[in-house]
């Protein structure tokens, strides 16, 4: 059980987590990187900085080893808890009830950016690592504990720093804290992204016999049909693939000139049965049916960005099995295995072969959004449901 003490602790820590800010590509990372490294070295958690590739710190790692006994020492169990220190941006600060970085405790509940997307899941997983640190004889495998500070950006520069290397290790599970007490997430939607450059003549936009062809025209009847494409339902797979046009660009900003030139962003969330190569295949049918009604010199162009394919683990996995049986047993209820529909860093590391269930954590409200909040009464029984999970999957 977690005494009431350490709860208090876990509070302490994550309010002097959420007071520093860290929003991703804004703040400085320094800071709250020296908080928790600050507190793991106070706290005997032996943890390793993380470099990117322009040698500026993108993570904290972190490692427990047991020393039980075990019939193969080869085989040895390894899972990582994985949570992020970059937040996203503040919005509209004079939308907040309290203000972003005030860690204000109000009716049972933390505020402030971050809190919930991770700095709660941080502050539990440093007081995992801190507690395995102590009873390392109870147990066999390897504990690791990540915390990223490149998350925001998209671009998960701690987790590819550590995986990425040639010798990386590969866990048998990531556990990500992704907030949420009421479901366990098990996989999520992928995700591929285009953009298109619509073609056009250009011309003056008060010229009566030369009109030209107005790209912005083109790129917008072209817009409305990527956004009534039907796309296929995999009934395997708890959500729909989509696809959204987000933006649109045409013209200088004059009005004396028909633009030649439309740019159009496209996301297409993916399934297991609409997969990147599906995607491409509608994408690329709707463009050319509209190029169709013009000359070829006018094709539309096509820059595919690659993103990450849709997962699901199992729920046969013993991360599935160990984790729905701690809920249960703290908690008295069955929890649901869902899939979520953003793609996260879940999906990276099923691309390397790692499983990774992408959600279970504190009770929150308004997450990227103002006004963002966790329950404290939440905190402990997440951490003991971890505990108990992860001695089961250590042993």
């Amino acid at each position: 059980m977690t005494a009431a003490s350490d709860t208090a602790s876990i509070v302490d820590l994550m309010t002097a987590l959420v007071r520093i800010p860290s929003r991703g590509g804004i703040d400085a990372r320094a800071p709250v990187l020296g908080c928790i490294e600050a507190w793991c070295n106070a706290h005997r958690v032996a943890a390793r900085r993380l470099v990117g590739d322009d040698g500026e710190p993108v993570g904290l790692y972190a490692e427990i080893r047991g020393t039980a006994e075990t019939a193969n020492a080869q085989q040895r169990p390894y899972y990582l808890l994985n949570a992020t220190l970059d937040t996203a941006s503040f919005g509209d600060e004079s939308a907040w009830t309290h203000a972003p970085l005030s860690a204000r405790i109000a009716h049972g509940w933390l505020h402030g950016r971050g809190s919930a997307d991770s700095k709660a899941a941080v502050a539990i997983d440093a007081h995992l690592a801190a507690a395995l640190a102590r009873r390392t004889d109870e147990f066999a495998g390897t504990l690791g504990v990540l915390f990223d500070l490149d998350e925001h950006t998209g671009r998960f520069g701690g987790a590819r720093a550590l995986f990425d290397a040639v010798d990386a290790p590969r866990p048998d599970g990531v556990f990500i804290g992704y907030p949420g007490i009421d479901r366990i997430v098990v996989g999520a939607r992928g995700f591929v992204r285009a953009r298109l450059v619509v073609r056009g003549i250009a011309a003056h936009s008060g010229g009566s016999s030369a009109r030209g062809l107005n790209a912005a025209i083109r790129g917008a009847f072209l817009a409305a049909s990527l956004n009534d494409a039907k796309l296929p339902i995999d009934h395997a797979f708890e959500r729909p693939a989509q696809l959204t046009v987000t933006g649109i660009r045409a013209g200088d900003g004059t009005f004396t000139s028909v633009p030649d030139r439309c740019e159009l962003s496209v996301d297409c969330r993916l399934t297991p049965r609409f997969d990147r190569r599906e995607a491409q295949r509608c994408i690329a049918e709707i463009v050319n049916a509209h190029d169709a009604r013009h000359d070829a010199s006018l094709a539309t162009t096509i820059e595919w960005i690659d993103g990450w394919p849709a997962y699901r683990v199992d729920a046969s996995h013993p991360i599935v099995m160990a984790l729905s049986r701690a809920a249960r047993d703290e908690l008295g209820a069955e929890l649901p295995c869902v899939v979520a529909g953003p793609s996260n860093i879940g999906n990276y590391l099923a691309s390397l072969g790692v499983p990774a269930l992408c959600g279970f954590g504190v009770r929150c409200e308004g997450i990227h959004a103002a006004n963002e909040r966790i329950e404290l009464s939440s905190i402990a029984p997440v951490y003991r449901v971890y505990e108990r999970a992860l001695l089961a999957l250590l042993a």
